[in-house]
């Protein structure tokens, strides 16, 4: 084995695509990552794959290159735009005698660095632990080494693998139960939302599409902003009033990426929950991007990935100043039926008619009645109370005079209640209009 460089500034990219494939924005996205992780790119390394080598995920031949390159640039390090194998990335740094960091790798090592709650720390060595568990099954042979030579050790043993494995797995147990308590934390302060009647409207979009510094020109909130991915993890709340349909809640959330890693999709599911339980979604986009229509696809990927795709959207096109034509404005998209909003979140352009469209939105989105509850719908009460749909009640002689303010998307799946309590919800909602 070689000793691995502790400084790992210098790196070296390896990009590969399919024969006929190129697209220059994929390399580019790369080199910004390994920038954002504090690497300095030296060189890039393109190679043409069909599919990958069991060995040495590029053919042997580019894989003798990528060692040459690495001499002669003097590089510390190579990160390779693709997940590869333990036994491909060991085989790699065997080959090269320089540590190989595949985009998974990459991306864990970001999030590492901007984590900043307690929560996003605990994500984040979760997500890490269980990349790294699969690199000690066939990636780290050197720790096969067995323990033993003392009094009361000597003998067969454990080996080094298999301690490792199992202190790996103790601890990924530990966090787990951490991680469970605070996702319960989270869901008490939504349910306490939820009681008090605000609506959650949630940031969305490709991570320096602008969401933080959006955030703040709504809020006033001073997040921490930077022209870098990924520069926010944790997930900021703020109230906004004055807007059409009362008081809401602002919640920013952590930046999309193509081929997010799915670890840290699992590791981060209570931050992500800020998205998935919204009753609106700002969907951010960078208008000045040549890809955005590309990075739009890669967020509902991940939108549907944690179960958000369904959820009622407002497109929101930032960095307009960036452009030369583009004028802040809010339209309707008559095919798709969703609002649109074009907006400079560095100048504060627009951002008055993106609170008016967020308004207008949720009034459309958002049931508010009030109901005469007969004294024989106890079961149904209930339930509306369990769920934090009651913003008021008042109890009379033959039942309940109860006001009901709530997302529709909450409402609507009551009306399938058995015994005819649903029918009657939604007739009694009905009959209010």
């Amino acid at each position: 084995m070689f000793d691995r460089s502790k400084k790992g500034e210098r790196a070296l990219l390896l990009q590969a695509q399919a024969p006929g494939q190129h697209d220059p924005a994929l390399l580019e996205e790369f080199a910004e990552l390994a920038r954002s992780a504090g690497a300095t790119v030296v060189g890039t390394l393109s190679a043409r794959l069909e599919r990958p080598n069991p060995r040495y995920f590029v053919g042997t031949g580019k894989a003798d290159e990528l060692r040459d390159h690495k001499i002669a640039l003097d590089a510390d390090l190579i990160l390779v735009n693709h997940a590869l194998t333990p036994v491909q990335e060991r085989n790699l740094e065997k080959l090269t005698e320089c540590r190989v960091v595949d985009r998974t790798g990459l991306i864990l090592d970001i999030f590492a660095q901007r984590a900043r709650s307690h929560d996003g720390k605990l994500q984040v060595e979760l997500a890490q632990l269980r990349h790294m568990s699969t690199r000690l099954v066939r990636g780290w042979t050197h720790l096969e080494r067995q323990r033993g030579g003392a009094i009361g050790l000597r003998g067969p043993g454990e080996t080094q693998l298999e301690i490792d494995r199992r202190l790996l797995n103790l601890r990924v147990k530990q966090l787990q139960k951490r991680l469970d308590k605070v996702e319960v934390q989270r869901s008490q302060a939504r349910r306490s939302r939820e009681r008090s009647a605000l609506p959650v409207v949630a940031l969305v979009g490709y991570t320096n599409a602008g969401k933080s510094t959006l955030f703040n020109a709504m809020t006033g909130a001073g997040v921490y902003a930077a022209d870098k991915l990924f520069a926010t993890l944790d997930p900021t709340l703020r109230r906004i009033d004055g807007l059409d349909c009362g008081p809401i809640v602002l919640a920013d959330t952590v930046g999309f990426i193509r081929d997010l890693p799915h670890d840290l999709v699992a590791a981060f599911r209570s931050t992500l929950a800020e998205a998935r339980e919204a009753d609106l979604l700002l969907h951010v986009i960078d208008a000045s991007d040549p890809e955005r229509d590309t990075r739009v696809a890669d967020v509902e990927n991940v939108l549907a990935e944690i179960g958000a795709a369904d959820l009622p959207q407002v497109l929101v096109f930032n960095k307009i100043d960036l452009l030369e034509s583009d004028v802040a404005r809010v339209e309707h998209h008559e095919r798709e039926g969703s609002l649109r909003a074009w907006v400079s979140a560095r100048d504060g352009t627009g951002i008055e008619s993106l609170l008016d469209a967020i308004g207008q939105a949720l009034s459309s989105e958002r049931i508010h009645r009030v109901v005469e509850m007969p004294a024989t719908s106890g079961r149904l009460r209930a339930r509306l109370h369990e769920l934090g749909l009651v913003t008021s009640e008042v109890a009379g002689d033959e039942g309940w005079r109860i006001e009901i303010d709530a997302p529709r998307s909450r409402i609507e799946p009551l009306f399938g209640l058995p015994d005819g309590q649903g029918d009657w919800l939604k007739a009694a909602l009905a009959a209010a209009d």
